[in-house]
């Protein structure tokens, strides 16, 4: 059996998919059992457990042969980062106590990085997991092209999409959950000892020129990508509600600067399958469906 956080999500869902499609036994680690009935449906235990409750989620994980473990990613959080400390002693514990024969967690490329920015959440967490004595892979992700879904309306509105990544036209490590979702159900039926690293990007990188590119064609009009002023930044998120924009400010600021990079680089990454255009294609219908 595989116990799956973050089930009805979009990569914890794709692992779930392949999973049950290879005729696998899954069990869906969700907050509320009744909101997630349709994978009870598709053939799924559903247990209810809080990433916050060590005890629920040790018998969550109880039992497992694999373990997928995502946890809410804070766009805006408390200096110094203690929900993620929190997390991190959290997932800790339970993990300690449960003892599944594997764990796959999903981090996020840069985990490495040394310096504090957004994601230094995952360095932190990864920090906690390296203590406990079970096979781990940290499976550590580039820029998910998913993010390009705030782009969709003022790419078909306006022809413009306004662009943190800069200069415009360098390649960013960008790869698409339907990727991360199927390397993590292959990688979580593996076995191996101790810890381990795995780093995924897309079969090419992207530059933002390349994204707007890429919505002239799926949109069927010209589309440019515009940089966002780096002096407008921390005025800009604090306007949409953020009380601490530093740790985003920086991460941007290392993808920029090239300090958010895969350990291995480019060089040494697992290259994913989906292209940028299966997955802007697959955004604008979305969203003509949502409308």
């Amino acid at each position: 059996m595989f116990a799956i956080t973050g089930i009805t999500g979009n990569v914890g869902g794709v692992v779930a998919r392949a999973l049950l499609e290879q005729g696998k036994d899954v069990r869906g680690v969700v907050r509320d059992v009744d909101r997630s009935a349709a994978w009870a449906g598709r053939g799924c235990e559903l247990v209810a457990a809080d990433i916050g409750d060590a005890a629920s989620l040790a018998a969550a994980f109880a039992g497992a042969e694999g373990v997928f473990v995502m946890v809410p990613s804070s766009f805006d959080p408390a200096p110094g980062f203690p929900e993620a400390r929190s997390i991190g002693a959290t997932l800790r514990s339970a993990l300690e106590e449960a003892r599944p024969e594997r764990v796959v967690y999903l981090s996020t490329i840069g985990a490495q990085a040394k310096e504090t920015n957004l994601l230094t959440q995952h360095t932190i967490i990864e920090a906690e997991l390296r203590k406990v004595d079970l096979p781990i892979t940290l499976l550590r992700p580039g820029w998910f092209m998913e993010n390009s879904s705030w782009d969709v309306a003022p790419a078909r509105e306006r022809g413009v999409i306004a662009s943190f990544l800069q200069p415009l036209d360098k390649p960013v490590p960008m790869v698409a959950t339907s990727d991360i979702g199927r390397v993590a159900a292959e990688l979580i039926q593996e076995k191996w000892s101790g810890h381990r690293v795995v780093e995924l990007e897309g079969p090419q990188r992207v530059t933002p020129n390349e994204i707007a590119a890429t919505f002239s064609e799926v949109l069927g009009r010209n589309v440019r990508a515009e940089s966002v002023p780096r002096d407008s930044w921390e005025s800009l998120f604090r306007s949409q509600g953020m009380k601490n924009p530093e740790p985003r400010i920086r991460m941007l600021d290392g993808f920029n600067e090239g300090w958010i990079e895969f350990e291995g680089g480019e060089a040494g990454s697992r290259k994913g399958d989906v292209a940028l255009k299966t997955v802007l294609a697959e955004l604008v219908e979305r969203e003509a469906r949502a409308a």
